[in-house]
């Protein structure tokens, strides 16, 4: 997801579409845009903190189960890789292939909850960070990507993309 350009027309405009609507159940694209750029900022990353949750003044990120630092770094090594062969899990004669399966089933069932600070601003959204295909085919889900580790500006080009006729 965070290699856009290389996208079909088709993969394009579903990635819009979900971001755009994520982003109106939020309070609209800015706010969208702020809470990445106030993820992007935190050190250490969000996702390792100890009570499941991210929060800042638009709004608050919560999910139900802590992701420890091993976890992530693996998690980050395995999405460059997603890019290459387009499927999560390298082939299961690969060395870290047991490791990466591990991270899949430890995160699966995690529930990430966006929820704006004010009930006009919109709904919230919730998301996996997982989308399985099948046995032997996982992906990344490109809301969790996108949330915490596209770049902001690859992001505002996904919210902006406009379908070439």
């Amino acid at each position: 997801m965070c290699d856009f350009n290389t996208l079909s027309q088709e993969e394009k405009k579903l990635h819009h579409e979900t971001l755009l609507r994520c982003a109106q159940n939020f309070g609209g694209k800015n706010f969208f845009l702020h809470l990445l750029e106030a993820i992007r900022q935190t050190k250490p990353h969000p996702l390792l903190a100890k009570n499941s949750q991210f929060t800042i003044e638009l709004g608050t990120i919560s999910w139900n189960k802590v992701i420890f630092q091993d976890k992530l770094q693996f998690l980050l090594k395995a999405r460059i890789n997603e890019s290459k062969q387009n499927n999560f899990l390298p082939s299961p004669n690969e060395k870290n292939y047991k490791k990466i399966l591990n991270i899949v089933r430890t995160l699966k069932p995690v529930v990430f909850h966006v929820k704006p600070t004010r009930k006009e601003d919109g709904a919230g959204f919730f998301f996996q960070p997982f989308d399985v295909i099948d046995e032997h085919t996982v992906k990344l889900n490109p809301l969790f990507d996108a949330l915490f580790f596209c770049s902001v500006d690859t992001v505002k080009k996904v919210l902006n993309y406009e379908a070439k006729a």
